[in-house]
């Protein structure tokens, strides 16, 4: 238990992690010259969002600590970093937070608290240097390149760009899944270690799974593929940028990473897993923007126009295509002008044949905010909205709505999801983080009621046009944080057959989300959807975990799990993990003949 000691370490002046990664065995003098450069640190001063601004120190951490324990122990805070670095074994870390005020609430918390025998010290602490302009300081600081390795020489953009975006494009398909899988009972078999260390009361049981399942916690079933290995994806973010080859205003995907000092960016004709009609919709605008006299936006300089292709496409025929557009100091004139030509262009003239059926603009100047989906987009040109049919069901998407981009795979997702969950005419789901609706909506004729919570408004309203496009008068949506809406909801049903689905962001659920689902005790079934099962362990280990004076409510045990193979040619893999309340009688095939151990 953390507590406060009256005499805290006294502050010391800002540093950055440049000055700290100095302290470790490496070459300071760069490191030195650019903390005292200002050029190093301009992009905080552009009004551009960054958290950057809002970054602390915490040093003197407890020896051994690791990223989980540091995010858990401020969460006993209240407090929400917006990201965490640590420096191998070192005993301090870098917080950053959204705003000023949870900054210095963090600041004011942690500032002298003991936790593990440790006196905290947090004090402000400088951005870290800009990237491009380290790489372009360190090239200047070495003089001229060495000439790159014949092999680097040779290789063709098009498998340069292959490795960065698709890396697992060269491997037999059957290989990559075994791949997937393998990192599935990975995280099975981490699992079981963590729930033996979280609750000694499942021991019994934990180690007859263990050594039924290969150490894992559930059996885990085949990986189901996905049923097209190319040209699956239906949304693509494309950064509009200077070209590898030197080709000014083209659309593709960044070939390095900015952190890595890079910006150039290669065109998508030539990968696996965008489709036709995405790189139709990509080639017609590059032509477009390249007809305008504005230019590429530079993170370099920070001027500049055009900043990214956001394009969603259907398998009904149809794509949205979204422009993010840095306005700079154009006025309103220009501006309207500027739309007015892209709208004939994609409508009237060379680029009627694209296929884009909505076309959107977006102003992407000063960020306020860490989240892209606040900024509004204007439509220029076509529909407001596409539609794409699922499961013989038919969907509505928005600019910012979330809808996964496999479209044939995430009906084997959901198919499953709904075996899974056994379902019947008296059953309540609770669909969280549930996007348009489409897995509350896929379930919906099957049950009593579906109730969906989803934070974006805007797929909440397209959730509603969805339920009624398919007649369902049965499902009502909510809209808000599910922290914030879950608990309520959950308090005030009394259904006797509840069945909670979840398919949270990568992050996964917000810890009092969690323990809400502990709490209520009559919630018996959970079926949880994870696009990254390492970042939801977390989640995974509270549900488990033995009741405390944190988690309240019996705890839940993993009775099965499957990988569903959304990404082709790269290691991401969706993970549907069921997981029932401890004392309920199971009816899966595996474990339903499986006794619970007292104490369980």
């Amino acid at each position: 238990m953390a507590e406060v000691i009256s005499n805290p370490v006294p502050d010391a002046p800002p540093a950055t992690e440049e000055e700290i990664s100095a302290e470790l065995p490496q070459d300071s003098n760069t490191e030195e010259s650019e903390s005292s450069d200002p050029s190093m640190y301009r992009y905080i001063k552009n009004d551009l969002f960054t958290s950057e601004i809002y970054k602390v120190e915490i040093r003197n951490l407890p020896k051994f600590t690791g990223f989980n324990d540091l995010k858990k122990f401020l969460a006993k805070q209240n407090l929400n970093p917006h990201k965490i670095k640590l420096f191998g074994k070192q005993t301090f870390a870098f917080v950053t937070f959204k705003n000023e005020e949870e900054r210095d609430k963090a600041m004011k918390l942690v500032h002298g608290m003991q936790w593990k025998g440790q006196v905290l010290n947090v004090k402000l602490a400088k951005p870290k240097a800009d990237p491009i302009m380290r790489k372009r300081k360190q090239e200047e600081s070495e003089g001229p390149p060495s000439k790159r390795t014949e092999e680097e020489e040779e290789e063709p953009l098009s498998i340069q760009i292959a490795n960065a975006v698709t890396p697992l494009w060269n491997m037999p398909y059957n290989e990559q899944l075994r791949r997937k899988e393998q990192e599935v009972v990975s995280v099975l078999q981490r699992l079981a270690k963590e729930i033996g260390n979280t609750n000694k009361a499942m021991l019994p049981w934990l180690f007859a799974q263990k050594g039924k399942y290969n150490k894992m916690c559930c059996p885990l079933e085949d990986i189901r593929p996905s049923p097209t290995q190319t040209e699956y994806r239906n949304k693509c973010e494309f950064l509009i940028s200077i070209g590898a080859d030197g080709e000014d205003k083209t659309i593709g995907f960044r070939l390095g990473k900015y952190k890595g000092g890079s910006c150039a960016v290669v065109g998508p004709a030539e990968t696996c897993h965008v489709s036709t009609q995405a790189k139709k919709v990509v080639s017609e605008f590059q032509r477009f923007i390249r007809t305008t006299t504005y230019s590429v936006y530079s993170p370099e300089t920070y001027e500049g126009h055009w900043k990214q292709l956001t394009v969603r496409t259907t398998r009904t025929g149809q794509a949205m295509a979204v422009v993010f557009f840095n306005p700079q100091k154009l006025d309103e004139e220009e501006l309207d002008a500027l739309k007015t030509s892209m709208k004939q262009y994609f409508t009237e003239n060379e680029g009627k044949d694209s296929g884009i059926t909505s076309l959107y603009f977006v102003r992407e100047g000063q960020r306020t905010s860490p989240n892209p989906e606040d900024l509004p987009c204007e439509l220029v040109g076509g529909e407001s909205c596409i539609y794409e049919e699922l499961l013989g069901l038919k969907f509505r998407i928005s600019p910012h709505s979330f809808f996964q981009v496999n479209t044939g795979a995430a009906e084997v997702l959901y198919s499953t999801v709904g075996e899974w969950a056994q379902l019947d005419e008296n059953s309540t789901v609770l669909d969280v983080c549930c996007g348009t609706g489409t897995i509350g909506i896929s379930l919906a004729k099957r049950v009593k009621k579906v109730i969906g919570i989803e934070l974006c408004q805007e797929a909440v309203e397209d959730a509603k046009v969805n339920a009624e496009l398919n007649g369902l008068s049965n499902i009502e949506f909510h809209c808000g944080k599910a922290e914030d809406v879950f608990p309520n909801i959950l308090n005030g049903l009394v259904a006797s057959n509840l069945t909670a689905i979840v398919d949270p962001p990568r992050a996964g659920l917000h810890s009092k989300v969690i323990l809400a689902i502990r709490r209520a005790e009559h919630l018996k079934r959970l079926v949880y959807v994870a696009c990254n099962a390492k970042a939801a362990m977390n989640n995974f280990i509270d549900l488990c975990r033995a009741p405390s004076n944190r988690v309240h409510g019996a705890p839940f045990r993993p009775v099965r799990a499957l990988a569903v193979d959304l990404f082709p040619q790269t290691m991401h893999v969706e993970l549907v993990l069921l997981l029932e309340r401890v004392g309920y009688e199971s009816q899966t095939p595996e474990d339903s003949g499986s006794q619970q151990q007292p104490g369980c």
